[in-house]
């Protein structure tokens, strides 16, 4: 029996952990041909070389999503490694603890943010939808976050970023839909990646808020491989929230 994304040729970020670690794991189990980007290259190659080894397809680049040259590269691999490119899924990214108050945050710490949250995910789409457009189309799956949706205190650079990362997933669905591209993002809650576990306090707006509490990373994944599958042909322009139930409080 065929997987929900069998043969498709995938190129997803921010694999070494997460979410990212989550759906490299999905995708491939449903016969996506996955090239995993990440700057932690020992974890992503662990990775790569795990679906391997269960029959899977997919190949580790150690890639910084917030540089030009880096993503091209990578991408131009993943096409001359599978022939083409089916879907993008621009993952990589995440709030620190050095983020704050407007009135308060370190601006290197603001452009850190905006590099690798807003940029990298539009330089993602800038590089990929060529190639998208060639293949005949495609599913772009961008990552925001709940708190660019509802509003939160304490964490401005990275609610910006993934503000911004909504009007751009938008924009980009109403000019690529001609060419059969499909944009949407998945705004999370609070997710409980390691990282989440070690930084979130237990009185985080977003978490005091969360009516069916905390979510894994694997319960996102389902969420993306839908939109990455032809299940969701008909689905562009959407910011899904997969939150417990905080955007409705």
């Amino acid at each position: 029996m065929s997987g929900r994304l069998q043969g498709k040729r995938t190129l997803i970020t921010g694999t070494a952990s997460g979410i990212g670690r989550a759906a490299a794991r999905l995708f491939a189990a449903e016969g996506a041909r996955l090239t995993l980007c990440d700057r932690q290259a020992a974890e992503n190659q662990q990775l790569a070389d795990e679906i391997v080894s269960g029959g899977g397809i997919a190949q580790a680049i150690q890639t910084d999503v917030g540089d030009p040259n880096a993503m091209q590269a990578a991408l131009a691999h993943a096409v001359e490694s599978y022939g083409g490119l089916d879907v993008i899924y621009n993952n990589a990214g995440g709030a620190t603890t050095e983020d704050g108050p407007v009135t308060e945050i370190d601006l290197d710490e603001f452009w850190r943010t905006i590099r690798v949250d807003l940029f990298g995910t539009l330089l993602g789409c800038r590089y990929g939808i060529p190639h998208l457009v060639e293949a005949g189309g495609g599913s772009i799956i961008n990552t925001t976050s709940i708190r660019a949706m509802i509003g939160t205190a304490g964490a401005d650079a990275y609610t910006a970023a993934k503000g911004g990362v909504i009007t751009l997933t938008r924009a980009l669905a109403l000019q690529w839909a001609e060419s059969g591209i499909r944009v949407n993002a998945i705004a999370p809650g609070v997710i409980l990646t390691d990282r989440v576990r070690r930084m979130l306090p237990e009185d985080d707006p977003v978490r005091v808020k969360t009516p069916l509490g905390p979510s894994e990373p694997e319960e996102v994944a389902p969420l993306a491989l839908y939109l990455a599958s032809d299940e969701s042909r008909q689905m562009t322009g959407m910011i899904l929230p997969l939150d417990g139930g905080a955007s409705a409080v």
